[in-house]
């Protein structure tokens, strides 16, 4: 994988076998200082119909009339709309300070803004949801590369980055959110832009080990105190062999503590959770054939993006203050067609184990758990030139519960992508 310095945008564009472009509008100052912008546009217009969530009498509540945790789906409605895919669109900065002592640095500030307006009944408030994902410093030499600022997390970093979705829309969610989902929530975690520190050692016949001190996160709303930093790892190997055969494989880890309320009537007061995750992964590519497994598994992460707390209604730990259990994978397989026609399907799930906790307090008021979430998506791309791609996409996700209740969605996203 080229490093994060080199730019995000440039590096998901390798990743997904869209056609290299050299960064845009490079200007040489004095004394070897260069400026140089890249960037992406993509526009989808998409349709999609979503069942209802189902309600179980026994487990609702006046704030929680379903008596389930929230889906990111919608509730039975069709939505038609002109958006952002997964990834927002793209405008970003670099600044290449000159090679001193062998040393090569680099700023990096990305700014992603959304286009749709906010919200299709607020056609006025076209708020475009520009979001400062990236911040950066790189240092980079013999000794290997110092990174400071906010960045694309390590923990599950590859599994996004090698999904297909990437780059198009996948699960298109309920209309709360400014991007579609891809495979979020339905094979990975979201791995986020945050703040840290990281080192990654020098390519080592291949491999590359790299270690970050991040900002932590509340694990769940009845989290006190983050007094200690979130640790992330990756041990990453790529090669190309056979006359332009490509594999890479790569395993990434996350480990961080917090201290519980101990407010009157909070589960366990005082007491530690904890968020640990494994994951790994691997891709062969071959003759126009691309193939892609990869995994991950951990107690304390949440079903939508690692670390979760209670922010999108399906929380990292249980009613007894608990760390609940989970884990999931993508499969995927893409084939070139022809140099400029690509077609690909993947399937993935999420998945989140019941407590004992849970299991006793079925049918007490208390909202059922998500047990399941899993999506396959088909996709076809034309690269009508170097600079601009169209796409077309169906998708179907479904939601499973503890109790074994179900909700389906069907999407299909016609797009196009400009990038420089």
């Amino acid at each position: 994988m080229k490093r994060l310095a080199t730019g995000v945008a440039a590096l998901l564009l390798a990743l997904t076998a869209i056609p290299s472009a050299e960064a845009g509008f490079v200007i040489g100052g004095e004394n070897g200082w260069q400026l140089s912008t890249d960037g992406i546009v993509n526009v989808f217009a998409d349709y999609r119909t979503t069942s209802a969530v189902p309600v179980n009498t026994l487990a609702s509540s006046p704030a929680n009339p379903t008596g389930r945790f929230t889906s990111f789906l919608g509730n039975n409605d069709q939505n038609f709309g002109v958006e952002v895919g997964l990834l927002p669109s793209v405008v970003a900065f670099n600044v290449k300070a000159p090679t001193v002592n062998g040393v090569d640095s680099t700023v990096r500030i990305g700014i992603y803004p959304s286009i749709q307006n906010n919200g299709q009944d607020s056609r006025f408030e076209t708020n475009p949801n520009i979001d400062f994902r990236e911040i950066y410093y790189s240092a980079k030499g013999k000794h290997g590369e110092l990174l400071a600022g906010r960045a694309l997390n390590l923990y599950q970093g590859k599994n996004i980055l090698t999904d297909m979705t990437l780059l198009t829309a996948g699960v298109v969610p309920g209309p709360a959110t400014t991007t579609t989902l891809g495979h979020i929530g339905y094979g990975y975690l979201y791995t986020n832009f945050g703040p840290q520190v990281r080192y990654t050692t020098p390519d080592l016949n291949g491999f590359k080990v790299a270690v970050s001190v991040n900002e932590p996160y509340k694990i769940s709303s009845d989290t006190a105190k983050t007094n200690v930093p979130r640790v992330e790892t990756e041990i990453s190997y790529a090669t190309v062999f056979g006359g332009g055969s490509t594999f890479q494989a790569w395993a990434s880890g996350l480990y961080q503590s917090a201290t519980r309320s101990d407010a009157a009537g909070v589960a366990r007061p005082g007491e530690q959770n904890h968020s640990i995750g494994s994951a790994a992964g691997a891709e062969v590519g071959f003759k126009g054939i691309n193939l892609l497994a990869s995994g991950y598994y951990g107690e304390g992460l949440g079903m939508i993006s690692a670390q979760d707390g209670d922010l999108f209604g399906s929380s990292s730990t249980d009613a007894a203050g608990k760390e609940r259990t989970h884990f999931g994978f993508l499969a995927q397989a893409t084939y070139k067609l022809t140099p400029d026609i690509k077609i690909g399907a993947n399937y993935g799930q999420t998945r989140q184990a019941e407590s004992d906790d849970d299991k006793t307090r079925r049918g007490t008021g208390t909202s059922i758990p998500m047990k399941k979430q899993e999506a396959a998506v088909a996709m076809v791309t034309y690269n009508f030139n170097k600079f601009i791609q169209f796409i077309a996409e169906y998708s179907y996700a479904q939601n499973t519960w503890h109790d074994g209740a179900t909700q389906h969605s069907s999407s299909v996203a016609l797009g196009t992508l400009f990038y420089w």
